[in-house]
């Protein structure tokens, strides 16, 4: 990995797409910090195209689509995608401005819009309540996330979010129980996501990029237009797809779970090193 102060302009200005994890990629501590906020409002005014995306549940998506300033978010590590558009007007443009008025009609306000996979499968199949309780019965500690009523395709096992923090090593037990019985699974870095259906965050971006916006994933120029930042294993198949993937510095965590490093990586951990990126992003395309 390359530091991001060593992107090169000529490989900036290329970007038209801005992608990141939430959890210790935007997030420090369970929190959402000044800094990172303030880049993603940044990297819009810029005119890039701003998405999340996570593995937080459908009930957060649908908060952050309407109340962040993003062009999208993808959650439930692919399951689904919600994003905004405007009937006549009343969304909020690039530079953070209204283009309606400060009380707009109800007609002209902007319509929340969803896309579900298709091969997404609903939570309650008894594959997966198997594994919860398989899991829950054999690594001591393990718990359901806080977030799990919000969730519509996949199951969360929180080891890290809450106390008590368990070993990676743990995490790394629950996820072989959910390939051994046949679901997929991802680590990041608070929970072991598990569900059923073949799709995870890469293919959910790519899908929503084409329909949305036109790009290309057969080109490989249009794959340099996209920067994606995370930290996470669960973040591994972006980073293995586009050349100019970030991490933030707390990505040495987990080294020993990541084959597909990111071409760059900040100084700094969780949101202090995304807001590192952008700032580094933006200064580069001035």
């Amino acid at each position: 990995m390359r530091m991001i102060s060593d992107m090169s302009r000529s490989e900036a200005n290329g970007i038209r797409y801005v992608l990141m994890d939430i959890d210790d990629t935007l997030t420090t501590e369970g929190k959402l910090p000044a800094s990172s906020y303030s880049a993603l409002w940044m990297l819009r005014q810029a005119g890039l195209r701003v998405i999340p995306v996570t593995g937080r549940p459908a009930g957060w998506c649908d908060c952050i689509a309407r109340q962040w300033p993003v062009d999208a978010v993808i959650g439930e590590n692919g399951a689904l995608v919600f994003w905004e558009e405007a009937k006549t007007g009343g969304i909020l443009s690039a530079d953070g401005n209204s283009s309606a008025s400060d009380s707009p009609p109800a007609n002209r306000l902007p319509v929340l819009k969803t896309l579900f996979h298709p091969h997404a499968v609903k939570n309650d199949h008894p594959v997966l309540r198997k594994i919860r309780e398989r899991a829950l019965a054999e690594v001591p500690g393990l718990r359901d996330a806080k977030d799990q009523f919000a969730r519509l395709y996949d199951i969360a096992l929180d080891f890290a979010e809450e106390e008590p923090v368990l070993p990676l090593s743990e995490a790394g037990r629950v996820k072989d129980i959910a390939l051994e019985e046949g679901a997929m699974a991802k680590i990041s870095s608070i929970h072991v996501n598990v569900w059923m259906g073949n799709y995870d965050k890469l293919s959910m971006a790519e899908k929503f990029l084409a329909a949305q916006y036109g790009w290309n994933p057969l080109d490989e120029s249009n794959l340099r237009q996209v920067l994606f930042a995370g930290d996470s294993p669960n973040d591994e198949p972006m980073f293995g797809r586009f050349p100019l993937s970030c991490a933030v510095a707390n990505i040495n965590r987990y080294k020993g779970l990541i084959t597909h490093f990111p071409a760059f990586v900040s100084s700094q951990e969780c949101g202090d090193g995304f807001a590192e990126i952008s700032k580094t992003l933006i200064k580069l395309r001035e």
